[in-house]
């Protein structure tokens, strides 16, 4: 019995108005819903958590449906028959946002949701799938709507441990996910005393008891009231949420282990993955008779590929790690996949209980967070902790070609070095099917948008730099690849062999002496465990998590810096090679808001002095603008000199060079905090 997938399509209409994009031609869209049926027996869903356990119809079958969209030329003929697959984070769509520098929308219809065009330009076919179960509509988020596991149609329960941070005074309610955007286990009791919730300062300290009679299994709903009372509140139990009256204090750190019921099969996110472009790109009709909307006449796709950023870019590797990238039939799905700032993480997705949508462990929020556990890096390597060797790559025959991009920030809050080193802290070589660079200086979340920086809860303004056209260079760098075996440019990444991989200690002592600038503690260290339990390819429990390994703990370093403080190995976007500040990957939470532990995903910036007379009056070690560029036609000639480097380099595509001078006109503003006339 074969999986079966039917596409139903339910809006067809021309995108942008019927604007045609250079050779391709005018693009339409598509949307519906696929609707899967996958044998729960069969050898491609073994290991899916739960899946035992799901309803089936009468044939033996587990069904599950999510959203979909599709951009595609109008003519298939005149594109280049390549699908790209973006794995929306959290249900969003992101491509058009970072490839196309358009504006983030879920709901891409109009010309300006094209942004410069890009991926239209080059004729690609853009598909965006729902693969997170545990979403709720909202806001034009994809859905995937999951079967409730049970155990013979009796509710499975189990512990259910969650943070909660309020970023403001006067919080008084969370869902029991900490998110509103996500479905919460519900709670089997309403009684506090079966549950217990905790607080503390910082991630280390001691767990402060909350009292039961202090808090709520509640959420508050309001109105407008009666007899000219005006907005009423009422505060009602709920077994999905949670309530302080007296509010969350902010910046701390609350934790509630609560008795949960009604796991969704998660894991099957990596099936719809799979299983939809693996339809596209082989498929000529659907388990309901209707054609692939990608074929004509002269063919189908030729390549597809797969990116995702940040929580989608974990998934991604787990999708590679776990063996979803062979579909049903054994054929492989993706031929490229680029995973951008995954850090050294992969996905919790085929856990039971799990929450799909949690941010991966950091220094300060969601430190427990088990989505950072070995193997790490795409090469074989060897656990020191548990003698375990293991590798994301491991499957020759189906594994795809795999570009893998992340920022400053993944070193110091996602245990990026992982990614290319040993749990030691040695360098490893990349297997010969893998491209690393990291984006040197540049934060986590690089807004092609960004107009003037904040600071947020922050101490330091956020980091500006911009690299939306890094990522145009990858995806030409990739279809080369897969298309012709014409390699990428050789990874560019720190190494300790060079010295620039460094341990905390070493980076101190370079960092320059800024007046006024507070320095991390640390970067986000990893204890040496292997969290969570792991199946076999047959679905069998092989490995319970083990106990704590006392001061046992994986190697987390961080790329060495220059005189000015910005990184000196990596891929130096034009802002990073021609700077008017220094960039890190790392921000520092303000007093009140968990002083001096580092702030989420958060790059800094901070800008140079702007004349020598400042400089000298404040100490600054680093040399002032205009003594760097004696006015803003130099800037912009230093600008155009890098990106021109770049290009040279293949790490950058031509037409970029024109969009990066533009942006450095008038000292780089509203993106650089220059007064300087």
């Amino acid at each position: 019995m074969t999986n079966r997938i039917e596409l139903r399509i339910s809006e067809r209409s021309a995108f942008a108005a019927g604007h045609a994009f250079g050779d391709a031609g005018a693009y339409e869209r598509l949307d519906g819903r696929a609707h899967f049926a996958v044998d729960p027996r069969a050898a491609a869903q073994r290991g899916i958590t739960d899946l035992d356990k799901a309803p089936r119809d009468a044939e033996g079958l587990v069904r599950f449906a999510g959203d979909f969209t599709i951009l595609k030329p109008q003519q298939l003929a005149r594109g280049n028959r390549r699908l790209l697959l973006d794995y929306g984070n959290r249900g969003n769509k992101r491509v058009l946002q970072f490839f196309n520098d358009a504006p983030a929308s879920n709901d891409p219809r109009t010309l300006a949701h094209a942004g410069n065009g890009f991926l239209m330009r080059r004729g690609y076919t853009i598909a965006w799938i729902a693969w997170q179960g545990d979403l709720l509509p909202g806001d034009g988020r994809m859905i995937l709507d999951l079967p409730v596991a049970t155990e013979d149609g009796r509710p499975i329960t189990g512990l259910v441990r969650t943070e909660f941070i309020a970023d403001a005074p006067g919080v008084t309610t969370f869902p029991l996910s900490g998110w509103v955007s996500t479905r919460s286990h519900p709670t089997v009791s309403l009684d506090t005393r079966q549950a217990r919730l905790t607080r503390r300062r910082y991630p280390e300290d001691p767990r402060i008891p909350v009292s039961a009679d202090a808090w709520r299994f509640a959420r508050i709903e309001g109105g407008t009231g009666l007899d000219g009372q005006g907005g009423e509140r009422a505060i009602v139990p709920s077994e999905t949420h949670i309530h302080i009256p007296a509010g969350f204090a902010p910046g701390w750190i609350y934790e509630l282990v609560y008795t949960a019921r009604d796991p969704l099969v998660l894991g099957l996110g990596h099936v719809a993955v799979r299983d939809f472009a693996s339809f596209l790109k082989y498929g000529e009709r659907d388990a309901a008779g209707q054609t692939n909307p990608l074929r004509d006449a002269e063919g189908g796709i030729e390549k597809a590929y797969a990116w995702g950023r940040s929580q989608t870019g974990r998934c991604i590797r787990d999708f590679v790690y776990r063996g979803f990238n062979a579909d049903a039939g054994g054929r492989r799905v993706f031929d490229g996949v680029l995973p951008h700032v995954a850090g050294g993480g992969r996905m919790v997705l085929n856990h039971r209980f799990g929450n799909a949508v949690l941010p991966a462990g950091q220094q300060y929020e969601e430190h427990d967070n088990p989505a950072d556990r070995f193997p790490f890096a795409y090469a074989v390597s060897t656990d020191h902790v548990t003698g375990e060797r293991d590798a994301i790559l491991k499957r020759p025959e189906t594994d795809p070609l795999v570009i893998h991009t992340q920022s400053a920030t993944e070193y110091w809050q996602r245990r990026g070095s992982l990614v290319h080193t040993d749990t030691e802290g040695r360098d490893l070589a990349e297997p010969e099917g893998v491209r690393i660079y990291a984006w040197a200086s540049s934060q986590h979340f690089a807004d092609p948008a960004l107009k003037a920086p904040s600071r947020g809860i922050c101490q330091n303004l956020v980091n500006c730099v911009a690299t939306s056209m890094l990522f145009r260079a990858m995806l030409d760098a990739m279809d080369r690849w897969a298309s012709t075996g014409a390699p990428p440019p050789p990874s560019r990444v720190p190494r300790r062999a060079d010295g620039t991989l460094v341990t905390m200690a070493e980076w101190r002592a370079r960092f320059p002496a800024i007046p006024g600038v507070a320095l991390p503690p640390r970067p986000s260290e990893l204890q040496g465990l292997d969290f969570g339990p792991e199946w076999d390819e047959s679905g069998q429990l092989v490995k319970q998590p083990p106990d704590p390994v006392p001061d046992a703990h994986y190697a987390v370093l961080v790329p060495a810096v220059d005189a000015d403080g910005n990184d000196i190995a990596g891929v130096r976007a034009p802002m990073v090679a021609a700077p008017l500040g220094t960039y890190t990957g790392w921000n520092l939470r303000a007093r009140g808001f968990g002083h001096g532990a580092l702030h989420e995903y958060t790059g800094s910036y901070i800008p140079f002095a702007e004349t020598a007379e400042e400089r000298a009056y404040t100490g600054d070690p680093r040399p002032a603008i205009l003594e760097r560029y004696p006015d803003k036609d130099a800037y912009v000639a230093a600008i155009r000199a890098a990106a021109e480097r770049l290009v040279a380099d293949g790490l950058m595509i031509a037409e970029d060079i024109e969009r990066c001078a533009a942006g450095a006109a008038d000292w780089g503003r509203p993106r650089h905090a220059v007064t300087l006339e």
